[in-house]
């Protein structure tokens, strides 16, 4: 393991947790608001997931509604694995805007967070989400209207942004088992995905008090998230590990979209998971900007406005004959 730059940062206070006594559990103190379902440029509605878990999902239709049917994105909201909704309002804003720009239904799950329930939890939930989709598909007279009247199945992406990158990685490797005909998962979107290792990449060394994701909080949220005793070398951290369990099964995922920033301190891991799933055959789609960093797309809104454009092209791309 590389030796770390020193750093001053409290990882807790910076993330505003407190780990409570019973040391599997947090108090989040952190002030974002929520914001209910509305009816901005998409109305917006929350329905249940999975009653045994707790789990929920918050759908979003384009307003006023398409004329004709459009892609349905699962997505997969970011937080480190242990923090947020997608009643945050940074996150519920950035749905409500892509349903109405790609256009498209958004379906934001509100996944199960860590350390209450550490990973696989949320890639479970996320499988949840796409097993839910495929059943309002496979019996359309008791779906949801709005699944139901405006949305073309054959037309399904994952999209997830930090951690809900890494979401539907897993997620997206593990649909490939499942047989969700007449539902087609036409691809992966990765933004500023949520990966690191033991061994400190550059960017981490480079921005190791970045003041969006500083090294000992990033450190801290695999802590809490990964499965008890594992360290940042397990398949869910290290894409190269990843590589290694799941092999040859990764060439048979569809096209992905990976976008990512120079002012990341996880920019190196994102390049790198894109070079091993070319090397695996898959048809990927990456956007690296120099400036930029972690999630600067839910602060920025040029930046949030040209992250949409490519989302737009890259969908249109994996729905038609055309190539990127």
């Amino acid at each position: 393991m590389s030796e770390t730059p020193s750093s001053t940062i409290d990882p807790y206070e910076f993330l505003k947790i407190k780990l409570n006594p019973d040391g599997a559990s947090l108090t989040r103190n952190y002030q974002e608001p929520h914001a209910p379902p509305e009816e901005q440029q998409a109305i917006s509605k929350d329905l249940p997931l999975n009653p045994a878990t707790h789990t929920s999902l918050r759908l979003y239709l384009p307003h006023p509604p398409p004329p004709s049917k459009i892609p349905l994105l699962i997505y997969l909201h970011g937080g480190g694995f242990i923090l947020y909704h997608p009643s945050t309002i940074f996150f519920h804003h950035s749905c409500n805007s892509l349903s109405a720009s790609l256009p498209a239904v958004v379906a934001s799950v509100d996944y199960r967070l860590a350390p209450e329930h550490r990973l696989p939890a949320a890639y479970d939930d996320a499988i949840d989400a796409i097993k839910w989709a495929h059943a309002q598909a496979q019996n359309p007279a008791q779906s949801d209207p709005w699944l139901r009247d405006y949305v073309d199945f054959d037309k399904t992406f994952l999209m997830g942004s930090s951690a809900g990158g890494n979401i539907v990685y897993f997620a997206g490797l593990r649909a490939l088992d499942l047989d969700l005909s007449p539902l087609n998962i036409r691809g992966m979107l990765m933004n500023v995905p949520y990966f690191s290792g033991t061994q400190r990449s550059n960017s981490e060394l480079r921005w190791v008090n970045d003041r969006i994701l500083p090294l000992p909080a990033n450190d801290l949220m695999w802590a809490l998230s990964l499965p008890e005793g594992a360290d940042r070398d397990h398949e869910y951290c290290n894409p190269t590990a990843a590589d290694a369990v799941h092999g040859e099964k990764i060439g048979r995922l569809p096209m992905c979209f990976v976008n990512g920033y120079g002012g990341d301190p996880l920019v190196d891991k994102q390049r790198e998971l894109v070079g091993l799933l070319k090397a695996r055959g898959v048809h990927v789609v990456a956007h690296f900007a120099d400036d930029g960093f972690h999630a600067v797309e839910l602060f920025d809104p040029e930046k949030a406005k040209a992250l949409g454009e490519k989302i737009k092209g890259f969908i249109h791309a994996a729905t038609s004959k055309s190539t990127l």
